[in-house]
């Protein structure tokens, strides 16, 4: 088991965030940790104490972008697979990303260039990065913000922290090829990047703002 301990001011543990990891606890079939008990006190602000299971392993990365190639099975890839098409396919009142969030952050960014509109929609993770992602045994962490999506945010969102390994971009590409090269996985890979930029403007990340511009320049 492990503790995970959050704290909050009053006004903002309303929001879907702060239920998440409890809520996925629907997810009955796939290697994720599972909240088995909650606590929540005030202390100055509002605490949330969530007791779950330990998975397997360790984390691939340190940090949501990943900086070296990680050595994992086959069976590794197919898991994350099927656990992607397992999240697409719950159905949940839940929301990552709406159509005025996807088009804010895609005309800050691109302006008119691209058209924001969002066709298909499907459950997603939300925050699908590889300090979330287990190995060598296959597990995803952290379900505070799955809902509903963009078709293809998990894929363009792993992809994206993956580009400053090729090799690693090119697996990810390859595993979630048929859902990017799609019309709807090349707009989510636009609000995806479109996503990070807005962040790296705010200190995040700045080392991913060249490649993720030459990446959109590709697409």
């Amino acid at each position: 088991m492990w503790l995970r301990v959050v704290s909050e001011d009053r006004q903002w543990i309303e929001g879907e965030f702060w239920t998440g990891n409890l809520e996925a606890n629907a997810f009955t079939n796939l290697s994720k940790p599972r909240v088995v008990d909650i606590f929540e006190w005030e202390h100055g602000r509002h605490q949330r104490a969530e007791l779950m299971t330990l998975m397997p392993g360790a984390p691939c990365s340190r940090t949501d972008v990943l900086r070296h190639m990680a050595d994992l099975p086959d069976k590794w890839w197919a898991e994350l697979r099927r656990t992607s098409e397992s999240i697409a396919a719950m159905p949940t009142n839940r929301v990552n990303a709406d159509q005025a969030l996807v088009s804010g952050r895609m005309q800050q960014q691109f302006g008119n260039a691209v058209n924001p509109v969002v066709r298909q929609w499907e459950t997603v993770h939300g925050d699908l990065h590889w300090a979330n992602l287990m190995g060598p045994e296959f597990a995803l962490l952290d379900w505070e913000t799955w809902g509903r999506g963009p078709v293809g945010t998990d894929a363009a969102t792993l992809l994206s922290y993956s580009l400053l390994v090729p090799q690693a971009a090119e697996r990810v590409h390859d595993t979630f090829a048929d859902v990017l090269t799609t019309d709807a996985g090349m707009l989510a890979q636009f609000y995806v990047a479109a996503r990070l930029l807005h962040r790296a403007d705010r200190g995040s990340h700045p080392e991913l703002v060249a490649p993720l511009k030459r990446h959109t320049d590709s697409l």
